[in-house]
């Protein structure tokens, strides 16, 4: 079993920077691939960003490449998603994700955390 974490959501105005995490506990193997996913309101959840737990190989959504940036601190079992120059569109319920490989279909999750909101304002 794996517990999954996040913190660091919050209001933003349209250009800002937030930064959050994902403290995960419980038995995350060497081959899990750690993930962002995010909901808005009224639409599907969407893959954002991954990153394999080993070799720290990274994937993106085109919506988030050069604004997002996905990293992982081994020693603290946690995952960032920093996120720079935040749009309106950006706004959503921000979700970490553990999977066996990497997936940008919610099916193929394997644990999520319950999520940190996200609003930005324009």
């Amino acid at each position: 079993q794996v517990q999954l974490v996040e913190s660091g959501g919050g209001l933003v105005q349209a250009g800002g920077s937030l930064r959050l995490s994902c403290a995960a506990s419980g038995r995350i193997f060497s081959a899990s691939v750690m993930g962002w996913f995010r909901q808005a309101p009224g639409k599907e959840r969407e893959f954002v960003a991954a990153i394999r737990w080993t070799g720290g190989i990274s994937n993106y959504a085109d919506s988030v490449k050069g604004r997002f940036t996905i990293s992982w601190d081994n020693a603290k079992n946690t995952v960032y998603l920093q996120m720079n120059s935040l749009k309106p569109a950006d706004t959503a319920v921000y979700h970490c994700a553990v999977s066996e490989i990497v997936t940008i279909n919610p099916a193929g999750v394997r644990y999520w955390g319950k999520g940190t909101l996200v609003t930005v304002s324009s």
